[in-house]
């Protein structure tokens, strides 16, 4: 149960980061070059002042930072979904990670194909549908929130399979994501120039809270329950962050999404995946105990 409540806090966490990504005014590179700088000298701070150090061999560090890469990687898309379009289609696009799981999971894992894993997560695509109802505006930034499931999907599948501690994956994996962008933001405010470089003192506020809370908090949670619960429940708990998400838009955004039957209905689905996909993980485990 303990490890459930922080799943579920972990999830309340991200569906505040898409509301950041709309307050701050950088655009997504800058965004998340600052989110993850922030973060691993916080994270840095913290070791200092515990007086330890996270020490791995230079193979198992490597393996992290590329990890963190992905994360990055990820970053960059989600914000980049939410700028091109609104938090609404960036949360309810995160919603596909569990379906990118199932996918993933078997080539990654080697382990057979779950086929009730892929209909609960058809399940919850179909609720992600009804909540969009079936609106093809915003098509690029529909894309981008696509490819940003899948990318997390990976990262979630590659944290599971890593036997080290939680604080130790955390501090490469910033430090490897924030390198990554630090090496293609070049390359990347090139391509999408800017007047301003640096953050607001409004932006600065939002991105130390960002790096703290939904940055530090939020993937210390998200490492340590993925040692105890399958990657594919922990993604498909993911699917209740656009509720919280295009809620918490809604009451500080103004983002007032028509609430429609077809809303409640994709609602009532995702709720129903996994809430079914717990019932029966729960199921099985009793009946294996005997």
């Amino acid at each position: 149960m303990k490890n459930y409540i922080k799943l579920h806090i972990s999830v309340l966490l991200a569906g505040f980061t898409g509301i950041f990504g709309k307050l701050i005014q950088l655009n997504e590179g800058l965004l998340v070059f600052y989110r993850l700088w922030f973060a691993f000298l916080i994270l840095c701070v913290l070791f200092c002042m515990a007086k330890t150090f996270p020490k791995e061999s230079m193979k198992d560090s490597l393996t992290l930072m590329g990890v963190g890469a992905l994360l990055g990687l990820h970053f960059l898309l989600f914000y980049g979904s939410i700028k091109y379009a609104n938090v609404s289609v960036g949360v309810v696009c995160y919603s596909l990670v569990g379906f990118f799981t199932v996918i993933f999971e078997p080539l990654i894992e080697k382990i057979k194909f779950c086929r009730s894993d892929l209909c609960y997560s058809l399940i919850a695509v179909l609720g992600i549908g009804l909540i969009f109802n079936f609106d093809t505006g915003n098509r690029f930034g529909i894309i981008l929130g696509i490819l940003s499931a899948a990318v997390f999907a990976l990262y979630t599948l590659y944290n599971k399979v890593i036997e080290k501690p939680s604080k130790n994956m955390l501090f490469y994996e910033l430090g490897g994501g924030a390198l990554f962008i630090s090496i293609i933001m070049p390359f990347y405010l090139y391509f999408n120039p800017v007047k301003n470089l640096l953050p607001s003192y409004s932006d600065f506020g939002y991105l130390l809270v960002l790096a703290f809370f939904c940055t530090i908090g939020l993937y210390i949670l998200h490492i340590q329950v993925l040692k105890v619960i399958s990657p594919f429940t922990v993604s498909l708990c993911g699917n209740l962050e656009p509720l919280y998400g295009i809620g918490i838009a809604t009451i500080f955004l103004g983002e007032a999404k028509e609430l429609n039957i077809s809303f409640f209905i994709g609602m009532i689905l995702i709720l129903s995946s996994v809430f079914l996909q717990s019932f029966m993980k729960s199921k099985l485990r009793r009946l294996a105990s005997g």
